[in-house]
């Protein structure tokens, strides 16, 4: 076996066979393929694509070049959910104790933000104390104490795909949907849970821009759930806008604690409960509902417990960045749009996200919003705040607010609110 056969079949248009993707997947993860072979494979990949069998042998060939965990001493059934990202997108934080106190162990492996996409550690590592970093004892031991985990995956799960990711992000096929999709349950199968429901993002805040390509990727990953033995479910939301009112790291905290406490945005509030009941469905745990969950407190108990249990302080103040910026709006009539990238992109400029995996980001960076579409707004009125520590950051934030479509406002008769939930894929 070598990698030009491989490379030029997919070139050809063949279908690749079981031994030649485990052979590939296993070489790559050695080095004995070269970076630039494997470039070269998945851009072949990206304009040729792959069939369900292909995809399925690739991912289970990434889930084989590491450890698989094992939660099978758990008294309770797991259940998890991973989101395709987005802007806003702080669902994972109150998602997760509000499952643990409907009666299902979460194990939720989560990771940072890259460009306007914010991730999920990062938010919460703005809780003063709080660690990603824990061992599977450790793991293990805050999901017996608080029934919710969540952590950073360990360099033992799926080692290629994290290799190819990396090679993916600088190589123009981040978007190929047969590598977005053996990418996110390669980590998500070996991650071991029993349930699993999925978030496809829609929009232009996402990274599957239209329904039909968000459709093909939710029916790709339920496929290779369902034939791992995971009970796998998706949702298709949208990502046109933001989601909630704010973006950025300790904003999002605040947020979602304002959730748990039984408040918090409509529509963060409403896609973590659909998320939730799914979950619940997935794992076959029927009981209290996650509407009674947030309202009796029992979610913020959980929450507590588990961000105590890894370090977290959960009472500590929130960092807040130093200096603050108001957006007006420019004209008087109905928002009839608030572009998610634009906003995700400000954001990111703001200090809240990073261009390199190494680059840090600041606590408190973010943007607040004022207003959603549909809203009647008055000339000069509050749109938007952006918060950073470093003021020199405002004007190339703004340039991102300044784009076209960014900001919308119109008379409005025509204005017709987009459904959060636009499909389900089971």
């Amino acid at each position: 076996m070598d990698a030009i056969s491989v490379i030029r079949a997919k070139r050809d248009r063949a279908e690749l066979t079981d031994a030649q993707i485990d052979w590939v997947i296993d070489a790559y993860t050695r080095g004995e393929v070269a970076d630039e072979q494997m470039s070269a494979l998945a851009m072949a990949i990206l304009l040729n694509g792959m069939n369900l069998r292909e995809i399925s042998r690739w991912t289970d060939a990434m889930i084989r070049s590491g450890v698989r965990m094992d939660f099978s001493s758990l008294p309770l059934p797991t259940s998890d959910k991973h989101s395709t990202g987005g802007v806003g997108d702080k669902i994972t934080l109150p998602l997760a104790p509000l499952v643990a106190a409907c009666g299902a162990a979460v194990p939720q492996l989560s990771g940072r933000g890259l460009g306007h996409t914010g991730g999920t550690l990062d938010k919460l590592e703005s809780i003063p104390g709080w660690r990603a970093l824990l061992s599977n004892d450790e793991m293990m031991q805050v999901l017996r104490d608080a029934g919710a985990v969540i952590c950073a995956a360990g360099d033992g799960l799926a080692p290629a795909d994290k290799k190819l990711y990396a090679l993916r992000d600088v190589t123009g096929t981040v978007e190929a949907i047969p590598l977005i999709a053996s990418s996110i349950m390669s980590k998500k199968i070996a991650e071991g849970t029993g349930a699993l429901v999925l978030d496809v993002k829609v929009g232009s805040g996402a990274f599957m821009k239209n329904l039909a390509d968000a459709q093909e990727l939710a029916r790709t990953m339920v496929g290779l759930g369902k034939n791992a033995g995971v009970n796998t479910v998706a949702l298709l939301t949208d990502m046109g806008t933001p989601l909630g009112l704010t973006a950025g790291n300790a904003l999002e905290v605040r947020e979602s604690v304002e959730v748990l406490a039984g408040g918090g945005p409509a529509d963060v509030v409403e896609l973590t409960i659909a998320l939730a009941r799914e979950m619940l469905a997935a794992a076959g745990v029927t009981g209290k509902d996650p509407e009674t969950a947030l309202r009796d407190g029992s979610a913020m108990d959980h929450w507590r417990r588990m961000i105590a249990a890894q370090g977290g302080d959960p009472d500590a103040a929130l960092p807040v960045a130093r200096e603050q910026q108001v957006l007006t709006a420019p004209a008087s009539g109905v928002l009839t749009g608030l572009d998610a990238y634009a906003v995700g992109v400000a954001a990111w400029r703001l200090g809240a996200g990073r261009a390199r995996k190494e680059d840090p980001v600041q606590a408190g960076a973010g943007v607040e919003i004022h207003a959603k579409p549909g809203a009647h707004v008055t000339a000069g009125q509050p749109l938007l705040t952006l918060h950073t520590d470093t003021p020199e950051r405002f004007d190339y934030a703004l340039e991102a607010l300044a784009a076209p479509d960014a900001i919308t406002i119109a008379d409005g008769a025509d204005f017709k609110p987009t459904p959060l939930i636009l499909d389900r894929v089971s």
